[in-house]
């Protein structure tokens, strides 16, 4: 249903090496960069290499939570999300498991991003 998404993050530098980090297991990775006036603009793309995913320097001092939610192959891909972001010291707000009330299969991990986002790595099952 999406086409792509933007968030408007405070540093993109550290929100880029953020999510590389905690999602390299699901093939996540930057396919563009721009300038945009002294700052940069970066396309992430899943292995699709598909820039779905855009980093923005943010407009203003106020945020509201989003929730993005990020397709894995398999529930060992969501698992070493887990573990990317434990190593890292990242906020967990569900660790990985079933979630039976969204669909039969539905395995996904919750964190929370630098900027207070929470984002998801699912694995819809087979």
């Amino acid at each position: 249903m999406l086409d792509h998404i933007g968030v408007q993050v405070a540093d993109v530098e550290a929100s880029l090496a953020f999510y590389l980090r905690t999602f390299a297991s699901i093939g996540m990775r930057e396919v563009m960069r721009f300038s945009h006036g002294d700052a940069v603009v970066v396309g992430l793309s899943g292995p699709d290499g598909i820039p779905s995913f855009w980093l923005v320097p943010a407009t203003g001092p106020e945020a509201r939570e989003l929730h993005l939610a990020f397709r894995a192959s398999d529930r060992h891909a969501v698992d070493a999300v887990h573990d990317a972001a434990v190593t890292a010291g990242t906020e967990v707000l569900h660790a990985p498991r079933e979630w039976p009330e969204y669909h039969p299969g539905y395995y996904g991990v919750f964190l929370r991003d630098l900027d207070g986002h929470n984002v998801e790595a699912v694995y819809h099952g087979d």
